[in-house]
């Protein structure tokens, strides 16, 4: 007989079912899939339009520091820690020996020799005992989690929430940057980063000011159309910025070059566990390709369909769910090379039913500096 381990709770799980928020098991959470009063499409539109208030303290935080944090963390990741300047953020991957993807993250230099890792909450163990397997010195890495909660704010309206709770100049930086903030008489990190394809912030605060902060930034919101946001919203808009997710564009068994994030893997600045596999995959060309679909035939794709041509299996839906902001089915799919050209016709099958469907290119939504759909 197993143990189950019991749900992990974020700082904000009081205030997610005082709003409420319908929480369920993620990733050894219990996180709010939704809100009652609102519902995902709501949610996702008021992203989209105004704000949205996303808890994203699951997450799992790694610290790296101390003398030779730099080389550390590039001799782990594909992306070149080394281009980083003080206060300045990027997104890698962390590799196995074969290309195929351990985790992908978000690296953020706090200052010299001082690096928060930002990784998948259902992979934090993992990513951890990997990075500690592969370092030269495991001494510098240290496992956090416990000491962040994160909030995302996100939206045209993001910045007019985050000025009227915390002042700082984040709110003045183009993306991928951090600092510190003041939120009474704590710090907070503030980061120009999301997941959601609009403007945002991504907030690491102490976990003991994680209800206030929240607090604050909900009331101070309310002029702004501010959203509580669940999983759902989170997973759509996301999908519609075609943002890869680990675990369905990214896995063990699927490289960056596959999931069309090679300009995350930078082969040319030194070696790093499995660049030699990646630059092999890159000289030779993926076999497979992740692709945008459009529906012909009516239908809504889900994560697992598989995809056909002439009546063989080609390949898998990766992500799939009808479109809010463009109020249509869209999904993404790993199918082969010589089938990823825009215009390709293939087969859906949903359940035993066969639906037409065709490649088309993503993302599927683009923000424009109006806040508006590009498509």
């Amino acid at each position: 007989m197993t143990d189950v381990q019991p749900l992990q709770r974020t700082p904000l799980f009081d205030a997610h079912v005082a709003a409420g928020g319908q929480m369920v098991p993620f990733a050894g959470w219990e996180m709010p899939v939704q809100y009652k009063g609102h519902g995902l499409v709501s949610e996702h539109l008021a992203t989209r339009q105004n704000c949205g208030l996303f808890d994203v303290s699951h997450m799992g935080e790694i610290i790296v520091q101390g003398p030779g944090a730099c080389d550390e963390l590039n001799r782990l990741v594909t992306n070149d820690v080394a281009a980083l300047e003080d206060g300045e953020a990027t997104y890698a991957l962390l590799t196995h020996a074969d290309g195929g993807t351990v985790d992908d993250l978000f690296i953020y230099r706090l200052g010299a020799d001082r690096y928060l890792v930002v990784v998948n909450a259902a992979n934090t163990d993992k990513d951890f005992a990997h990075m500690l397997a592969h370092a030269g010195k495991p001494e510098l890495f240290s496992n956090r989690s416990g000491d962040f909660a994160q909030i995302a704010v996100q939206g045209p309206r993001a910045i007019d929430v985050l000025r009227a709770v915390i002042d700082g100049d984040a709110t003045e930086l183009p993306r991928n940057k951090i600092r510190v903030h003041d939120f009474h008489g704590a710090n907070v990190l503030v980061a120009t980063t999301g997941y959601t394809g609009e403007l945002g912030y991504e907030l690491y605060a102490p976990p003991e000011i994680a209800a206030a902060l929240w607090g604050e930034l909900f009331a101070s919101g309310a002029g702004f159309g501010i959203v509580p946001c669940g999983l759902g919203a989170r997973d759509t808009l996301r999908l519609e910025s075609g943002y890869a997710l680990y675990g369905h564009e990214l896995a063990d068994d699927i490289n960056g070059y596959e999931a069309r994030v090679g300009w995350a893997i930078k082969l040319k600045r030194g070696d790093f566990v499995g660049r030699d596999a990646l630059a092999a995959i890159r000289k030779n060309k993926s076999k497979r390709r992740l692709v945008g679909l459009e529906m012909v035939d009516r239908g809504i794709p889900r994560a697992g369909y598989a995809v056909k041509q002439a009546g063989e299996v080609v390949g898998h839906v990766t992500s799939g769910t009808h479109s809010p902001s463009l109020a249509k089915p869209i999904a993404l799919a790993l199918v082969p090379r010589a089938l990823s050209k825009l215009g390709t016709s293939l087969e859906l099958d949903i359940r035993g039913r066969i639906k037409r469907v065709a490649v088309c290119k993503f993302p599927f939504y683009t923000r424009t500096p109006s806040g508006e759909s590009a498509d």
